[in-house]
């Protein structure tokens, strides 16, 4: 069985409400990426955000984001491509990762696919209602595939966010037609009750997503589950040779890791080292992580 990729989300859109420990500032995202590197992470998925914790847009605070984490740790890189314009332009969306690709310094190893559109409306459970009733992420096949053309020009690796069966099926067929070339990396995408756009953050969300993954494809596959507790799914996960995607970004993890009410994301990081460990599979560092996913250093 390959070594466990750990994949730290560190912030997302995450407030401090719950767990002060979510970074913000490009100092506190480098240091949150260095801590969980040495806890065992090889990637790090990062949103920019402004002093407020607001999403911060400007491609000169990603370029200062990644010149930061690349100065602290060779942990691999995985920014945001959804916080970018989502107005239907497919080549504004794009520019930024393209431009950040053209230095050594500021270039990140992965770029987002989320592969299909979806409903993203926040559901109250309490109140029985949703918060909003109009949020739509928009990715026609056209502006995926314009996507992974302008990928293909540079180092940075596609990386398929599968919300649902659907977008796995569409992932499968730009790896038939070769517009995502193997090995590939997809991230199995569970949510909570407050957001029913994915598949649920128990088992039998996780089994229905990857029973479609096909065993003779050179896929790796990792799991994430924003809005809930990934904890208690990661022995199945690592037991059966997936990857683990997890961090503050998507839940607080407060009174979960022992000896810590609201954990840093490295203490997170380190609990699913540990678990991993104990059941006798090794994480990978980003050099073998890299190797593994056909990423170029």
């Amino acid at each position: 069985m390959n070594k466990l990729i750990i994949e730290a989300r560190i912030n997302e859109y995450a407030g401090r409400n719950q767990n002060p420990h979510v970074p913000w500032s490009p100092e506190e995202i480098a240091e949150a990426a260095a801590q969980c590197c040495e806890a065992g992470a090889s990637i790090v998925h990062f949103h920019a955000r402004s002093k407020d914790g607001s999403p911060e847009h400007d491609i000169a605070v990603y370029a200062d984001i990644i010149r930061r984490i690349k100065a602290r740790s060779d942990i691999l890189i995985h920014p945001t491509l959804g916080a970018f314009a989502n107005d239907g332009d497919a080549a504004a969306r794009i520019q930024p990762i393209l431009t950040l690709a053209k230095d050594p310094q500021t270039r990140p190893h992965f770029a987002p696919l989320d592969m299909g559109t979806t409903n993203i409306d926040a559901y109250n459970p309490a109140a029985k209602a949703f918060r909003s009733d109009e949020a739509v992420y928009m990715n026609t096949t056209k502006t995926l595939l314009y996507f992974a053309e302008q990928l293909k020009a540079t180092a940075v690796r596609p990386y398929a966010s599968l919300w649902n069966v659907g977008f796995t099926r569409q992932f499968l067929a730009f790896m038939d037609m070769g517009a995502i070339a193997e090995p590939a990396y997809a991230c199995l995408i569970m949510t909570g009750d407050d957001l029913p756009s994915a598949h649920p953050g128990t088992e039998q969300g996780l089994d229905a997503h990857r029973m479609f993954i096909p065993k003779d494809r050179n896929i790796h596959w990792t799991a994430m589950n924003h809005g809930g507790d990934l904890l208690a799914l990661v022995p199945g996960i690592i037991d059966q040779g997936g990857h683990v995607s997890i961090g503050l970004g998507d839940w607080a993890y407060t009174d979960t890791i022992p000896g810590a009410a609201t954990p840093t994301n490295a203490e997170v990081v380190s609990q699913v080292t540990s678990l991993s460990r104990s059941v006798g599979r090794e994480v990978a560092t980003p050099t073998e992580a890299a190797a593994m996913l056909g990423v170029d250093l």
